[in-house]
């Protein structure tokens, strides 16, 4: 029999109620109809993270993954994402990820630069930091990373979500604060040999390695290795000693 369900949607800043007419039958609960509603009427499948594992051996979000794309004729193996401790069944403990971004230098802007105390930006500035925050921190990048799935090396390496974190904050016109020493040193973006395996997984498409870690990697080289920057900045601190 059909059924109707008038379904709230919105956001914090207020919605309303839609309808979605359904086939409902014996034995299903609301959240079967729910279900049934996002896969054919409403999809919204990619925007809250909590549904990741491996599927056949690849990381990905179970709500995005159709069945179309997978050989049906063999046993489709699901299980827990391998970078992180398993907890019970496909549930894994993501929470070093949060004591990661805890230990990254937060935002710092410059002083207003407007009369009304308020700053001024270029598009194309705000543009380049917009996409590193469409992640929805499933956390797909860290487990298909080879230095946390395969090396455990999590003390020695933050990878590439909060890369992308820390290059939405350094790239970020307002910003005034400096983390390249952490990056190379604490954060561990050496580990890092830019095989774009995160990229492939980012179900937002964000271009992890090209926009962010690379150009973190750029300014890593120039702050330490480049022997002109070395001399510049051996210069600037020599005449502002004497100045």
């Amino acid at each position: 029999m059909n059924a109707t369900f008038k379904v709230w949607r919105g956001d914090a800043n207020g919605g309303a109620f839609r309808e979605y007419a359904t086939e409902v039958s014996e034995g299903m609960v609301v959240l079967d109809a729910v279900h049934d509603i996002q896969r054919t009427q409403a999809p919204e499948a990619g925007k809250c993270g909590s549904c990741s594992a491996e599927v056949n051996g690849m990381p990905k979000l179970m709500c995005m993954t159709r069945l179309s794309e997978l050989p049906v004729e063999k046993p489709i193996t699901v299980e827990p994402m391998k970078a992180f401790p398993v907890i019970k069944d496909l549930i894994t403990d993501v929470s070093w990820n949060f004591h990661v971004k805890k230990r990254i230098k937060p935002f710092k802007p410059r002083r207003p630069d407007a009369p009304d105390g308020t700053w001024r930006m270029q598009q194309a500035d705000i543009d380049r930091v917009q996409e590193f925050r469409k992640c929805i921190e499933c956390f797909l990048c860290q487990d298909v990373c080879h230095v946390l799935r395969d090396h455990r090396m999590h003390d020695q390496f933050i990878g590439p979500r909060f890369l992308i974190h820390v290059a939405a904050l350094e790239m970020h016109p307002l910003d005034t604060e400096n983390r390249i020493g952490e990056l190379r040193n604490a954060q561990g973006i050496g580990y890092c040999n830019i095989t774009k395996c995160c990229t492939k997984v980012c179900p937002e498409n964000i271009q992890i390695t090209d926009n962010g870690i690379i150009p973190l990697k750029e300014r890593v080289v120039d702050d330490f290795y480049d022997p002109l920057g070395w001399f510049w900045r051996w210069l600037k601190r020599k005449q502002d000693r004497q100045s």
